[in-house]
C-alpha cells in the first residue's frame, strides 16, 4: 500500500479536518488578494447623496454596465478612477444628482385646475428655493445649499407692509466663504426675490456660525463698505510695494504695511464762473429822436384873437422850438461756467507706509551667519520706488519709512517643494508596490507560522511514534542477553558492546524497555496499532 496513503489515514479525521480548513482559508486568502490586485482602483464619484440621488444614479450605472460600489449608507458611490470625470458628464447631462430639491419643474406635472390659489403660492417658493439653492451650490467649494424665503403678503385694511425675508444654510467641502462670497450670495438671492434687501439675508454655515452681516440701517451698512474699501486699498498697496521691492532683494524679503486715511464724505459742489474777458455782443437799438415846433404869441385876448382864422390876421410875434434826441442800447453776452460736483467716493488724505527690508548674510567657517545691511544708495532707491508705487504726495502729509533689519526665521526661498520620487517611482506607485510586498509578507508569515507547523506537527508526532516503537521491538526480538540480530546496526558496534558489562545492565535494559514501550502505547494508542497492522502487512 502507498505510505502516503497509510500516514493520511493514521492522521485522523479531526487533523485532517483542521488541515483541510486552513488549506481553505489560504486559498480564499490568496485568491482575495489577487482579485484586489487584478480590479481597478475605485474613487469617489458622487458624496452626500440623498436616497433619491443615490437611487437614480445607480440606475444609470446598472443600466450602462459600470461596476460601482455604494459606500456609507449609500451615501456615497464609488467608481473605477478612470471613470469618474466621464460619468460626471453624463450624469451632468442627466441633471444629477439634483441635490434632493425641488425647481420650476415642479409645475409640470401641476393640475392647474385643482390647484388652489394658496397651493400654488407655496409652489412658486418652493420652485425659488430650490433654484436658489442649485445656483449656490454651483459655487466652487459649496457642497450643499437650502433657502428658507419668507414672502410676506400686505393684509387687508393695513397700510404697512412686512418686507420679505431669506435664510440660507450652505455646507462647504473645505474651509469656509468669504466676506466677498458671503456678499455675493446675498446680492444674488436679493436679485432673484422682489422687495427683498440685500441685509435681510441671513447666511448660516454648518457649523452654526453667522457669515452675513445683520444692519440695523443704512448707516451701518455703508460703514461696514466704507471699511471694506479702505482695507481693499491698503491691501493692494502693500501687495504693489512687496512685488516690486521683491523683485530686486528676492522673495521674503520685504514686509509692507499701508495705512490710508480716507474721506468717505457725501460733496455735492454747485458752481458758477463769469468770465468778464470773454464777451459777446448780443443785440443793438438806435433810436432817433428829431422834433420841430412853432408857437405864436397873441399880444392881447379878445374875440377875434379866438376865431379861427385869427392866427393868420394877427401880426403878432411867433416862438419856434427844434429838439433832437439819440439813444442807443448795446446787449453782450458774458461767459459763465456753471460746475455740479457729486463726489460719493473715497478720497484719500494720508497714506502712511511702512517697509522693512532684510539685508544680507555672510557664513562663517564656523556656520554662524552674520547681517550686513544694505549699502545707504540701494535704501534711496527702494524709498523712491516706494513712493511711487503709492503716488506719494508731500502737500496731503504721507509719510515713507524705509527700515533695514534683519528677520528672523525667514531665509531664501530657492526652490518650491519637489514631487516625490525614489528611483523614478512616484509616491502612488510605491505605495501600491509596498502594499503588495505587505500581502506577500503576510501570506509567508501565513505559511511559516500556520501551515507549516500544524503540517509538522501531524507528520512528524506519528514517525517518532514509530521509531520508538520499532526501536524497542527489536531491542526486545533480539532475544535474551542483548545478541544482536543478524543484519542489524548493532552487529557493526560489537567490539564496543563487549566492554560493555552486559550482566548488570541486562535486566535494566529490559525493564526499561518494557517500560518505554507500555508507556508509548499508553500515549500513542493509534500510532501503536498502525505499526502493528504495517508488521502484519509487511509478513503477509
Amino acid at each position: 500500500m502507498n505510505p502516503f496513503v497509510t500516514q493520511i489515514r493514521n492522521l485522523g479525521p479531526a487533523r485532517l479536518a483542521a488541515m483541510g480548513g486552513v488549506a481553505v482559508g489560504l486559498i480564499a486568502f490568496i485568491i482575495f488578494f489577487a482579485t484586489r490586485f487584478s480590479t481597478p482602483p475605485l474613487e469617489l464619484l458622487y458624496g452626500n447623496l440623498s436616497a433619491t440621488d443615490s437611487r437614480e444614479i445607480t440606475k444609470q450605472l446598472e443600466l450602462s454596465g459600470i461596476p460601482f460600489k455604494p459606500n456609507n449608507n449609500n451615501t456615497e458611490i464609488l467608481v473605477p478612477a478612470e471613470k469618474v470625470t466621464p460619468l460626471r458628464m453624463q450624469m451632468a447631462e442627466l441633471g444629477l444628482p439634483s441635490g434632493g430639491t425641488m425647481g420650476y419643474e415642479i409645475f409640470d406635472n401641476m393640475d392647474a385646475l385643482s390647484s388652489t390659489n394658496f397651493m400654488q403660492n407655496v409652489n412658486l417658493v418652493r420652485a425659488l428655493e430650490g433654484e436658489l439653492s442649485r445656483t449656490i451650490k454651483a459655487i466652487e467649494g459649496v457642497q450643499n445649499a437650502r433657502v428658507h424665503l419668507v414672502m410676506a403678503q400686505r393684509e387687508m385694511f393695513t397700510r404697512e407692509t412686512q418686507e420679505p425675508t431669506a435664510s440660507v444654510y450652505i455646507k462647504m467641502k473645505t474651509g469656509r466663504l468669504s466676506e466677498g462670497q458671503v456678499s455675493a450670495v446675498q446680492h444674488l438671492i436679493a436679485a432673484a426675490v422682489p422687495k427683498l434687501k440685500p441685509s435681510n439675508i441671513s447666511i448660516v454655515d454648518e457649523r452654526g456660525s453667522l457669515l452675513s452681516r445683520s444692519y440695523e440701517n443704512d448707516q451701518q451698512m455703508v460703514a461696514a463698505q466704507q471699511d471694506e474699501t479702505r482695507n481693499k486699498m491698503e491691501k493692494r498697496l502693500s501687495l504693489a510695494i512687496t512685488s516690486m521691492v521683491e523683485s530686486a532683494l528676492g522673495p521674503g524679503k520685504v514686509r509692507a504695511e499701508v495705512r490710508a486715511d480716507m474721506d468717505f464724505d457725501k460733496v455735492v459742489t454747485a458752481e458758477e464762473i463769469f468770465n468778464p474777458d470773454s464777451q459777446v455782443q448780443r443785440s443793438s437799438v438806435t433810436v432817433n429822436e428829431n422834433n420841430n415846433s412853432t408857437e405864436s404869441q397873441p399880444s392881447d385876448v379878445s374875440v377875434a384873437n379866438n376865431l379861427p382864422d385869427a392866427q393868420q390876421n394877427n401880426g403878432s410875434g411867433r416862438a419856434q422850438t427844434n429838439e433832437n434826441r439819440t439813444e442807443e442800447t448795446v446787449n453782450y453776452e458774458i461767459s459763465k461756467k456753471t460746475i455740479n460736483q457729486v463726489r460719493e467716493s473715497g478720497v484719500v488724505k494720508r497714506l502712511s507706509v511702512a517697509v522693512m527690508v532684510d539685508g544680507t548674510y555672510t557664513t562663517a567657517d564656523n556656520g554662524d551667519r552674520t547681517f550686513k545691511a544694505l549699502p545707504e544708495e540701494t535704501m534711496t532707491k527702494i524709498e523712491g520706488v516706494v513712493k511711487s508705487a503709492i503716488g506719494f504726495d508731500a502737500n496731503r502729509g504721507d509719510q515713507v519709512e524705509v527700515v533695514n533689519m534683519p528677520f528672523t526665521g525667514f531665509d531664501d526661498l530657492s526652490k518650491g517643494p519637489e514631487e516625490f520620487n525614489l528611483l523614478g517611482f512616484n509616491k502612488e506607485e510605491i505605495m501600491r508596490m509596498a502594499e503588495g510586498l505587505g500581502v506577500a509578507v503576510v501570506a509567508v508569515l501565513v505559511i511559516l507560522l500556520v501551515v507549516r507547523p500544524l503540517v509538522t506537527r501531524a507528520f512528524e508526532s506519528m514517525p517518532q511514534g514509530e521509531d520508538a516503537l520499532m526501536s524497542e521491538g527489536m531491542a526486545q526480538l533480539s532475544g535474551p542477553g542483548g545478541v544482536p540480530m543478524p543484519g542489524s546496526q548493532a552487529e557493526e558496534e560489537e567490539d564496543l558492546d563487549e566492554l560493555i558489562d552486559i550482566d548488570k545492565v541486562e535486566g535494566r535494559v529490559k525493564a526499561s524497555s518494557l517500560r518505554k514501550i507500555s508507556d508509548i502505547v499508553d500515549k500513542h494508542p493509534e500510532e501503536a496499532l498502525a505499526i502493528v497492522r504495517t508488521w502484519l502487512y509487511q509478513e503477509v
